[in-house]
């Protein structure tokens, strides 16, 4: 199988590293083909800290991932987090040269480049420049300006910021494993792709990714991106919360919040408790579920009450901002038992539980079920976007030179050919790329028509 056939998600979380290799079926559906998990070793809190545990952990995943679907990896699409991000709003502008042609993807290109230009704060990088609505001259709350005719183009953007060094360490790292990098990606966006519906994004929803390192929050409504952030705490912090409180290792504590663990302590029992081994022929050690709960109920409601800080930063509870569909809670934090009850509680909103595999095809033994996968399949999802719209830039031919008539500029006109796999001519090229209408003419020829016929009716 070709490198072209399949595509590659490469979640480096901060306990696990995760590499999904998939496909597109020829339902439109995504086939997985294999998956590899490693425990990651050398980030925290989303933050590269030892470069050379990382590409170790990197390498033992794909491999995995390798051997799993019977590939070679070369390429990847990578997930970024971690406390360097931030978002903010900006709106930008560009004069178009030829107002008479009609708006296209090369025109959005152009202004989104010209708001990349934007200068940031000393060691931070432009990661994502996501646009919200447009405005085209007068007219505004347009979401798809191309096709329409206009001189000024105008939108409002959602910009995603973060430390250029964390981006370079990752950037490294992936090369180092042997692999080439397709696409950079925020983690909380791939994640909403895996687990979220139009039909949410439209109503209003935040997808609140609650992983080892981090909690990743992004808002969406009227199905455009509205808010984006990342709080330095996730079910890392827990678990160690519960090794201090108990005075246990690591190893147990986190056995402990998986598999007894709950966010509300008034649903356990005082007088049930679960036995943990003592180490070195030291007596065995008994710990209240109840005190457990006490536990974890602490930062679990830091890690909320911090949500709902983000949330009133956008609006949340606004009338035009309101989240009608509430939220939708992923990431492997999100399994803690009664975690959805507690986050209605301290939020306000109603919330469910985001299951990752509900775009995979092929996955009857459930084991891609959990939300912990949702990073992960949401950047195979983003790496498909990716590889399909590549058929279509290479297979299309641009004649760079406008044909003119009577100084009247004609839009440009592009030659397809079907150059896809396993695809329809007509998926790969959209449909008002091929100009097929009568030239347009300008306000000085309708007029002078006008005169000429007024004149011809007159001498009649």
């Amino acid at each position: 199988m070709g490198n072209q056939a399949y595509s590659v998600g490469l979640d480096i979380g901060t306990t696990k590293i995760v590499a999904i290799v998939g496909k597109r079926n020829s339902q439109g559906n995504i086939e997985v083909l294999g998956a590899g998990k490693a425990i990651s070793l050398g980030v925290n809190k989303g933050i590269v800290n030892n470069v050379a545990q990382t590409i170790t952990s990197i390498r033992s995943a794909v491999e995995k991932a390798e051997k799993s679907a019977g590939v070679e990896i070369k390429k990847v699409t990578v997930g970024i987090a971690g406390k360097h991000i931030r978002s903010l709003q900006h709106s930008d502008y560009i004069m178009r040269k030829n107002p008479e042609t009609y708006i296209s993807e090369n025109d959005i290109e152009e202004l989104k480049e010209q708001v990349k230009k934007l200068v940031m704060l000393p060691g931070e990088e432009i990661i994502h420049v996501l646009p919200q609505e447009y405005k085209v001259d007068s007219q505004g709350e347009i979401h798809d300006p191309i096709g329409m005719y206009g001189s000024r183009l105008e939108a409002k953007f959602h910009v995603v910021v973060g430390q250029m060094t964390s981006i370079k360490n990752i950037v490294k790292c992936v090369t180092e494993a042997g692999l080439e990098m397709e696409s950079l990606t925020l983690e909380p966006l791939a994640s909403s792709e895996a687990v979220l519906t139009k039909e949410e994004k439209e109503a209003g929803v935040a997808i609140v990714d609650i992983g080892g390192g981090t909690t990743d929050i992004a808002i969406f409504k009227d199905n455009i991106i509205r808010h984006t952030c990342v709080i330095p705490y996730g079910g890392g912090i827990i678990t160690e919360d519960i090794k201090e409180g108990c005075s246990i290792i690591a190893d147990h504590a986190e056995k402990l919040k998986v598999n007894f663990g709950s966010a509300l302590p008034e649903m356990e029992k005082e007088s049930t408790f679960v036995t943990i081994p003592g180490l070195h022929s030291r007596p065995d050690k008994e710990i209240s579920l109840k005190v457990l709960a006490q536990i974890i109920n602490a930062r679990v409601e830091e890690i909320l009450q911090l949500v709902n800080t983000e949330f009133k930063a956008y609006g949340a509870h606004e009338q035009k901002k309101k989240l009608i569909a509430g939220i939708v809670l992923t990431g492997g934090g999100s399994n803690l038992k009664h975690m959805r009850q507690l986050t209605n509680y301290l939020t306000g909103f109603d919330s469910r539980l985001g299951f990752a595999n509900e775009y995979i095809s092929n996955d009857k033994n459930q084991s891609l079920k959990g939300p912990e996968f949702a990073t992960a399949i949401g950047l195979l999802m983003e790496s498909l976007k990716i590889r399909e719209k590549k058929p279509m830039a290479s297979a299309t031919e641009t004649i760079t030179e406008p044909v003119s008539q009577d100084n009247i500029s004609v839009p440009e006109v592009k030659l397809s050919e079907t150059q896809g796999q396993g695809v329809e001519a007509e998926t790969l090229v959209e449909p008002r790329v091929v100009q097929t209408q009568p030239v347009k003419e300008t306000i000085g020829e309708k007029i002078l028509r006008k005169v000429k016929k007024f004149f011809e009716e007159v001498e009649d």
